[in-house]
């Protein structure tokens, strides 16, 4: 057994959405009126091993994301850990 790791990692509210502003307009040319906003993001999954702590497990996550997976100048990113 082991554990999984799903990340989540979007901009900053701050930070405009070029690729977000382009999908809400697609959506409401195709008739989808009522969505009024649109953010995008990435989705990682991470395996680790399950001889791991879950707080290891959450401490070397929060690492990955925060030197790998996401800017943290534009982005902003959170994470669930589950034993698999």
């Amino acid at each position: 057994m082991g554990w999984h790791v799903s990340v989540y990692v979007t901009l900053k509210p701050s930070v405009q959405d070029p690729q977000g502003a382009t999908v809400q307009r697609a959506l409401n040319q195709m008739g989808y009126q009522a969505v009024q906003g649109v953010r995008m993001g990435k989705f990682t999954e991470l395996e680790f091993d399950g001889k791991l702590s879950e707080a290891d497990v959450k401490k070397q996550a929060d690492e990955i994301c925060d030197k790998l997976l996401a800017n943290p100048n534009i982005e902003s990113y959170r994470f669930t850990v589950e034993k698999k």
